[in-house]
């Protein structure tokens, strides 16, 4: 099958997202500057540099209460800060549940349960009991292609990581099984993983 993306594909379910897979998640917190706190998921994430360490997230859909934006980016754009949590599978019930359509004055955290700690670095709530959480600053938000597609990028400039995380120096994502986005209504969470040496490596 072929299709152009401007005629349309013909199939029940649009198949973009089913082909970028398996898709971290983050967890995107922050607050607002009149100190309302919001905690919602982002597929479209990934880290993007290692020095200085940044990470991105895009925001595909708006809010008629936040002008075009998703209260996460309007948010940021007010305090230019955010933490991004990582998603452990113990917790993909309540990380799908803080995807609601909630008003912008709904506090997620204790909407659907889950419980809230404060960063060190910078003045937002973060996810208690994460796997790991990276504390962000705002590097920049860029519209791109799209009426409300929006990219929010961050330096991350304090990492949090839960000990029993840590094996033997190494961060372990075996032992948490982190959650992962595929197509659809699909998720996956990483139970296996294996090793590979670039060319030319000895160690």
């Amino acid at each position: 099958m072929f299709y152009e993306p401007k005629d349309g594909h013909g199939l029940p379910h649009n198949p973009f997202n089913a082909l970028i897979t398996p898709r971290p998640i983050g967890w995107i917190s922050t607050r607002s500057s009149e100190g309302a706190d919001n905690l919602a998921p982002y597929s479209f994430f990934n880290g993007v540099a290692y020095t200085p360490p940044q990470v991105m997230f895009a925001c595909t859909s708006g809010k008629p209460d936040r002008d075009g934006v998703k209260d996460s980016t309007a948010n940021i754009m007010e305090t230019g800060i955010f933490a991004v949590n990582v998603v452990e599978y113990a917790m993909a019930e309540a990380m799908n549940q803080t995807s609601g359509p909630w008003a912008k004055e709904v506090d997620e955290f204790q909407h659907d349960k889950v419980e809230k700690a404060e960063c060190r670095l910078i003045n937002c709530p973060m996810v208690a009991g994460a796997p790991a959480v990276m504390e962000c600053k705002l590097t920049q938000i860029v519209k791109i292609e799209g009426e409300a597609n929006t990219v929010v990028f961050g330096e991350v400039i304090g990492v949090h990581m839960r000990d029993d995380c840590m094996v033997d120096g190494i961060f372990d994502v075996s032992t948490f099984q982190p959650a992962a986005r595929l197509g659809y209504r699909d998720f996956t969470r990483v139970t296996e993983k294996f090793s590979l040496k670039r060319p030319g490596e000895d160690s």
